[in-house]
């Protein structure tokens, strides 16, 4: 049950992400979660979004590289301890995370999401479903 993620590759210099998120915001794409990464040239933005197809579009058309992988994305409790749950599970699993990120619920107040990458997505996701947590799905995340 992974959901898309999109990964914008863009030169890491003043307004590069502001005229991004300007594209999303004149196509009405409401972005659930960002993540930035960058290095010296270049940097990698992150994005869960309510509409993959849309966004993946209007990006490119707008001139920005991206890229879709494959993530998951769990619902914890916004309470103390709630990730570390999670984290332990994947970890006796022998589950590697590449990276992680997490926002709020939206309106569940009392829900957060944690996105990660993994290249054992499918342990992972099985991992967690047999631990009785809460994949979410891509429809899931465009109602947030």
């Amino acid at each position: 049950m992974s959901i898309k993620q999109i990964s914008v590759f863009m030169e890491n210099k003043p307004g590069t992400l502001e005229e991004m998120t300007a594209v999303l915001a004149q196509n009405n794409i409401d972005m659930r979660a960002i993540s930035l990464a960058e290095a010296e040239d270049f940097g990698i933005a992150r994005l869960i979004v309510d509409d993959v197809y849309q966004t993946t579009t209007v990006l490119k058309d707008a001139g920005f590289v991206n890229r879709l992988s494959d993530v998951l994305a769990v619902e914890i409790p916004d309470a103390p301890g709630g990730l570390n749950k999670v984290l332990k599970t994947l970890s006796a699993a022998q589950v590697n995370l590449e990276y992680m990120y997490a926002f709020l619920g939206g309106k569940d107040v009392d829900k957060a999401y944690f996105i990660m990458k993994t290249a054992h997505i499918d342990r992972a996701e099985s991992t967690l479903d047999l631990a009785g947590f809460n994949l979410v799905d891509q429809e899931h995340i465009a109602e947030i």
